[in-house]
């Protein structure tokens, strides 16, 4: 059966197996709508004609509490700093005290030059535009007074001009959540309002460009498995997410600041790409920064945790729930956390350093997997000895097109022929198979494990988790991955492939350059792993060589075998397995 009569077929065994499923398992039913049965009258109650409407509450009288200046209340942990405001209650600075940017100076998430423009987080979103600026920039009262404070502490902010009250609540503890509690009460009613995190979230003195590709808005519902994400590209206008939300914010390569709402069916978030032009940027578009809102639609106070912190998956794991999920190590996920857990003993018990643990791990893997290098290296020299035997059989039946009935005499023949030798045609890719998801999870795992961030290795590479440069001669060269470029191709040229076509042995000659420009802006830590992998690789070959050298000739077509001439004759023959 040919290609096109497959697809025809499955498409129509799986049509017919949904018909069947819902033949078997037909959707319920809605219940039919029952009238509600009239209420009797009674003489105890008034009836429709006789009842008075209620007047509405009359507003509460607020009194009036309101600061005089702008004040800055810092609120230090051992593992953060966060800088409050009275003008607007707001955040102006988060610092994670244990990570650094790329300027080595303590990681702020807030994005303060943007966030002069666009707005501090945690200030509050209305219907009303005028009230939500008179709002955030009013000046509030503190509790307690004081500029600098030591966590575990609350510290609340309340501002009333008589009509309206503004209550924020911030609760540190000694992890990286904060639990905070924002309210607007106009004096009838309890308002909805929502809280935002303006001007992006992470590492903000990367590059523009490499900052918002690694820009994600997050959300999971209470009842899915993993968190979803939202790049940029995905966002062209506001988003609303619809509740009940288990978590919902930012997050970038290596850190996440997300709301965790306490009430999850009230709560709503929405995602916008707001625009802002850097002073130094000489770009004609502007920087596009996320904005992350966690907004309550029910006339009650939105109250939430705030977890801003690193994506490490012990941290991430003893949350509740449990965060994990926003490290996206992708399909072999289980392969990724597996090879951590080796890769973390190397550099906790043997040997202080990750790039040294990265190449240590990857001799471990290697040397493993060599029973199945060395299979596939076999099957691939056998399948060199037959391909003039197999080229002879294509070309017997080139002719014919692909859904001709004789096409499948060719397919019998090359069956026959790899059983009359004893060849498995897969025998060279199935020992691989086994390898991918190692290969996958390790790709995933050095490239996300916030443990590689500014992790030097040796000599030039100070930072695993970005791309490697040495600066010669007024050029920065990417030496890993020239070196992955060199390695793979003396690989390449040392396997021996299972074909004798010359297109095809130059197209995979051409796949190393394109390997190396790939790797080119990939995390050092990524070109050192592929670059050890080649350079054993190589070992294991010379080895593999002299175990079971290649095949100096293949197999002549039957029918056009040449009787061996006398030395010194010039006779052609085989050679290299062509004819």
């Amino acid at each position: 059966m040919d290609q096109e009569k497959r697809v025809l077929l499955a498409f129509l065994i799986s049509i017919a197996m949904l018909m069947l499923w819902r033949a078997l398992f037909p959707p319920p039913r809605p219940p039919k709508a029952t009238a509600p049965a009239p209420a009797k009258a009674t003489s105890a109650q008034p009836t429709a004609a006789t009842a008075m409407p209620t007047p509405p509450p009359k507003p509460v009288p607020l009194p009036v509490a309101q600061g005089v200046k702008t004040e800055e209340i810092v609120v230090e942990g051992d593992l953060y700093r966060v800088t409050l405001s009275t003008q607007g209650a707001k955040v102006k600075s988060w610092v994670l005290k244990k990570y650094f940017d790329e300027n080595e100076k303590p990681l702020d998430v807030v994005n303060g030059p943007a966030c002069e423009t666009l707005g501090f987080p945690m200030s509050i979103h209305l219907d009303d535009q005028a009230l939500s600026a008179r709002l955030n920039s009013a000046f509030y009262v503190a509790n307690p007074p004081g500029t600098a404070l030591r966590a575990p502490v609350k510290v609340s902010f309340t501002y009333s001009d008589g009509k309206v009250r503004v209550e924020k609540e911030f609760a540190f503890g000694k992890g990286y959540e904060a639990h905070v509690e924002a309210s607007i009460f106009d004096g009838e009613r309890y308002r909805p309002l929502a809280v935002a995190w303006p001007g992006g979230f992470g590492d903000h003195s990367l590059p523009i460009k490499d900052a918002e590709a690694r820009s994600l808005a997050v959300y999971k519902a209470p009842e899915e498995g993993k968190p979803r994400t939202m790049t940029l590209t995905k966002i062209k206008e506001e988003r609303l997410i619809p509740g009940p939300l288990e978590l919902a914010g930012s997050a970038d390569r290596f850190f996440v600041g997300v709301f965790l709402p306490d009430s999850p069916p009230d709560a709503t978030f929405r995602v916008n790409v707001q625009a802002w032009t850097p002073p130094e940027w000489k770009e004609k578009e502007p920087a596009k920064p996320l904005e992350a809102i966690l907004a309550s639609p029910e006339q009650k106070p939105l109250a939430f945790r705030l977890f801003v912190g690193p994506k490490d998956l012990d941290v991430l794991r003893a949350e509740k729930p449990p965060l994990d999920g926003l490290v996206d190590f992708g399909w072999f996920k289980w392969f990724a956390e597996l090879l951590f857990l080796p890769l973390r003993y190397i550099h906790d018990h043997w040997i202080h350093n990750w790039g040294w643990a990265i190449v240590i791990l990857t001799l471990l893997i290697n040397f493993a997997m060599f029973p199945l290098r060395l299979k596939s290296i076999r099957s691939a020299q056998e399948m060199q000895k037959v391909q003039p035997l197999i080229k002879s059989i294509q070309e017997k039946y080139k002719q014919y097109k692909f859904n001709d009935p004789r096409k499948q005499r060719m397919n019998e023949e090359m069956s026959k022929l790899f059983k009359e030798h004893n060849i498995n045609p897969l025998g060279g890719c199935l020992p691989m198979v086994p390898q991918l998801p190692i290969l996958w999870g390790f790709y995933r795992l050095l490239d996300l494990a916030i443990e590689l961030r500014h992790a030097p290795w040796a000599l030039w590479v100070r930072d695993l988790s970005s791309p490697d440069r040495v600066h010669l001669f007024g050029y920065d060269f990417p030496v890993l991955p020239i070196l992955l470029i060199l390695t793979t191709f003396i690989v390449q040229r040392m396997t021996p492939m299972a074909t004798v076509d010359p297109g095809q042995q130059r197209m995979m000659m051409i796949m190393p350059i394109a390997f190396g420009f790939f790797f080119f802006r990939l995390a050092a830590g990524l070109n050192l792993y592929y670059v050890t992998a080649n350079i054993v690789g190589i070992g294991q070959q010379i080895l593999i060589n002299r175990m079971a050298p290649r095949p100096s000739a293949g197999l002549a077509p039957a029918g056009r075998q040449k009787q061996p001439q006398p030395s010194g004759s010039g006779g052609g023959g085989v050679r290299n397995g062509v004819l």
